[in-house]
């Protein structure tokens, strides 16, 4: 007896069922994974056999567990991202590192960033959309943020919430860490 088709079986329900329970559609789920929407469809429907690479991004995108996925069981209760699996955003800053902690699915409404300062590092920003702000807390260290003409410095533990929908920076004083959300309106 040939298992292929229960692996297609299970993979396409476990694939719907973590597009579902995310309520993500299938043109979604394109967009996230760069996997064409037809695809999705198919495999979805069990008529195509992904490639891994396929699989990887569709498991990343819907941001469930390869090997689960498999076995027929999708990630449920807690999600775990290992801090070196957490993509970066290189090219953005001079001297500071930016980790991405939100989900895919959270880009554009409610963003996450971990950002990690050489001293001196400098994080500068065009305005984001009209009525977007930057919550900015300082784990370790100091830094000067700028919103516009205005000017405040943070040390250690201080949180600064400003407008984001003009040109602002973050100047870091000395090594620094902080987390970054940005809520866009």
């Amino acid at each position: 007896m040939n298992p292929r088709p229960d692996i297609h079986v299970r993979l396409a329900a476990s694939l719907k069922a973590a597009r579902k329970s995310k309520g993500l559609s299938l043109d979604a789920v394109a967009k996230l994974s760069g996997v064409s929407r037809s695809m999705v469809s198919q495999i979805e429907r069990g008529e195509s056999s992904p490639t891994v690479a396929t699989l990887w991004n569709l498991t990343q995108a819907l941001q469930v567990d390869f090997a689960g996925l498999l076995e027929g069981k999708t990630a449920q209760g807690i999600e775990v991202i290992r801090a070196e699996a957490a993509p970066t955003i290189d090219g953005r800053g001079e001297g500071v590192r930016i980790r991405i902690l939100s989900p895919a699915e959270a880009a554009g409404e409610h963003e996450v960033y971990e950002l990690t300062f050489q001293a001196g590092g400098l994080l500068e920003s065009e305005p984001h959309g009209p009525g977007c702000r930057e919550h900015l807390t300082v784990i370790e260290g100091a830094v000067l943020v700028g919103s516009g003409e205005e000017e405040r410095r943070l040390g250690t533990g201080d949180t600064a919430r400003y407008f984001a929908d003009r040109p602002h920076k973050i100047v870091a004083e000395g090594p620094a860490r902080a987390i970054l959300i940005v809520q866009n309106s």
